[in-house]
């Protein structure tokens, strides 16, 4: 079967707190998809990140991220634009993670046309660890968000970078 023309990839490891939020939302997210729209989870390590989006016009990737950032801002990127900044992706387990995929790719002219990734500031990471509220609340946020914007923009997606806190609010990066 051919790949669909989106794929949402929700990245993440379900046992280490609010690193679970990607994993969660793509859960979600696959009750809720419509027709042409391919949700997986996924670990985040960048070679099998890379092999996953073969194929597809647009790529929406969910996954937490730790910049420093307070907990539940959400982070709005179109990596298909711009770099996405290595410093998110520090509490991925993974030397090879999101950023360097999307930079290899990209270098590699295998970049889909449209990439955009909602990173979701986690609180805590630890093994054993539940979901925070604010981490909570910004994937409630970002789950509207990712399917307002898929049914609208059936095929063609777009966003402008932004951060936000988890409340919907938004600001320039």
């Amino acid at each position: 079967m051919p790949p669909s023309a989106v794929l949402i990839l929700g990245v993440g490891n379900e046992w280490r707190g609010d690193d679970a939020i990607g994993v969660l939302l793509a859960r979600r997210l696959r009750e809720r998809a419509p027709p042409g729209v391919e949700v997986k989870e996924h670990s985040g390590e960048g070679a099998g990140l890379m092999e996953e989006w073969v194929g597809h016009d647009a790529v929406i990737i969910l996954d937490a991220v730790r910049s420093g950032s307070p907990p539940g801002t959400i982070h709005r990127l179109d990596a298909s634009r711009e770099a996405i900044p290595s410093r998110f992706f520090h509490a991925s387990s993974h030397a090879f993670s999101v950023a360097e995929a999307v930079e290899l790719s990209r270098a590699l002219g295998a970049l889909p046309e449209v990439v955009l990734l909602y990173g979701i500031e986690g609180r805590e990471f630890a093994a054993g660890a539940g979901l925070s509220e604010e981490v909570r609340m910004g994937g409630a946020v970002v789950l509207e968000e990712v399917m307002a914007l898929i049914e609208s923009h059936a095929g063609r997606l777009a966003v402008k970078s932004r951060t936000g806190t988890g409340t919907g609010s938004a600001s320039r990066s």
